[in-house]
């Protein structure tokens, strides 16, 4: 077997090669369900909507990263394994409150659960910083796993029935029978734990009993999410910003913008109007726990995606992005 050298940009690169092939072989170690290890993953990608060539294999076979398909919550008093700055992806949906550490996805990347008898997929790329929920509706096929492959590197989920191939940015099936269809993406939130917990005390979490071994503690990918570097190559790059600069991305029809926190931070108001894509939109941004809210004019919140800079931009060049007027 031969293993994919990471890219690396901005330098430090025998650290990062070092440092990227022990991600590998620790991925090849832990896995209990790797099924393939071919470039492909064993998925035929021959018919994808996206350049064959740009959709590479990130190292871990197919369900080398596995997913959690039977989750355990606890209750919020219950909760010893979370810092008060620990970052948490919350649902609220159909009554239910969640809450998803993200030291837990970081290992683990989806979460098949169910809510009042209805699929949920809770999606993480500790690659994109992006996590996105999805209902999948697709007739009963709603088990996702991991595929080991990345577009943009961003994480390939595929669906179990039709091993069709999905890009959670996207949101759509990019090869595989269900190639063109869509996922329902849902409202998720990207906060911190006491930031969740001071809004909804009674929420459910995530518990760290996943069925597997892990020091859910550590960062499996150490400081990549404050420095430069990238792992793999991207269709698109901006200097911009810095590449892991924080925006939320949103998408309204085939519009999209991003509100950088760094942009956020200069802004006088932690609550104002913004007009995008021909409708009057309220921003939110809370600067103690960095998180940020798009509501709509009935002021109900909108499904939009925390990310990378540089992710939201390899898939969208095209975004528009917001720049406060404060210097």
């Amino acid at each position: 077997m031969q293993l994919r050298n990471p890219t690396i940009f901005h330098g430090r690169y025998a650290r990062w090669m070092v440092y990227g092939i022990t991600i590998i072989v620790s991925s090849l170690i832990l896995s209990r369900n790797s099924i393939s290890f071919t470039r492909d993953n064993g998925f035929d990608l021959s018919d994808a909507l996206v350049p064959q060539s740009e959709i590479l294999h990130g190292g871990p076979g197919r369900d080398g990263i596995p997913a959690i398909d039977h989750p355990h919550f606890v209750n919020a008093m219950d909760v010893d394994f979370l810092n008060d700055s620990d970052r948490i992806l919350g649902l609220v949906f159909d009554g239910v409150i969640r809450a998803y550490p993200i030291k837990i996805l970081n290992h683990h990347e989806i979460v098949n659960d169910n809510i009042n008898q209805q699929a949920i997929v809770v999606s993480y790329c500790p690659l994109c910083g992006s996590g996105v929920a999805f209902k999948p509706e697709l007739n009963g096929n709603n088990s996702f796993g991991v595929s080991g492959l990345l577009y943009n590197s961003d994480m390939l989920l595929y669906d179990r029935e039709t091993e069709s191939l999905w890009s959670q940015i996207m949101g759509s099936a990019i090869s595989g029978k269900l190639k063109g269809n869509e996922l329902k993406v849902l409202v998720l939130e990207n906060t911190s734990w006491s930031a969740w917990l001071q809004q909804h005390p009674t929420t459910q979490v995530l518990s760290t009993r996943t069925g597997y071994f892990r020091n859910y503690d550590r960062h499996p990918y150490g400081d990549y999410d404050v420095n430069a570097g990238l792992y793999f190559p991207v269709a698109n790059n901006s200097s911009r910003f810095h590449p892991k600069e924080r925006v939320l991305g949103l998408r309204m029809g085939k519009k999209t913008k991003a509100y950088p926190v760094s942009e956020l931070e200069k802004n006088a108001q932690t609550s104002f109007v913004d007009t995008f894509a021909g409708r009057k939109l309220t921003i939110k941004y809370d600067s103690q726990s960095q998180t940020v809210k798009v509501l709509n004019a009935q002021q109900k919140p909108l499904p939009a995606t925390m990310l990378f800079w540089f992710a939201w931009y390899a898939f969208h060049p095209d975004t528009e992005v917001f720049i406060s007027q404060n210097k």
